[in-house]
């Protein structure tokens, strides 16, 4: 029986993980979307990637999932280059588009 319980709240667990990574993603994918359209770029495969993610505390010490993304726009030229885009839970924390923007901190 405790088996059965610890394996439910495991796979809960990794659902709602799973849930939540796919919502921050689309929050991501907006505000790079957005970004490169203030910014007259294009971002390129309208996709973005995870490179990194930790547990990290707010100033109010919570704690919270830290995501880091990477994307690649277009501005001109032959080259693509590539931005980072950082999330706090479901907040941008900020965004890097080397050359364009540099480090822009929402506050969280």
């Amino acid at each position: 029986m405790m088996e059965s319980i610890v394996l439910l709240l495991i796979f809960s667990f990794i659902v709602w993980f799973w849930l939540n990574t796919l919502q921050c993603r689309e929050i991501a994918r907006n505000l790079a979307k957005k970004a490169c359209h203030q910014l007259q770029l294009q971002l390129l495969d309208d996709t973005l990637s995870l490179i990194n993610f930790r547990l990290k505390r707010n100033q109010y010490g919570s704690l919270n999932i830290q995501r880091t993304y990477q994307f690649e726009f277009f501005a001109g030229g032959d080259t693509r280059q590539k931005a980072i885009l950082s999330m706090y839970g479901n907040r941008l924390e900020m965004i890097e588009i080397p050359g364009y923007l540099q480090r822009t901190i929402s506050p969280i």
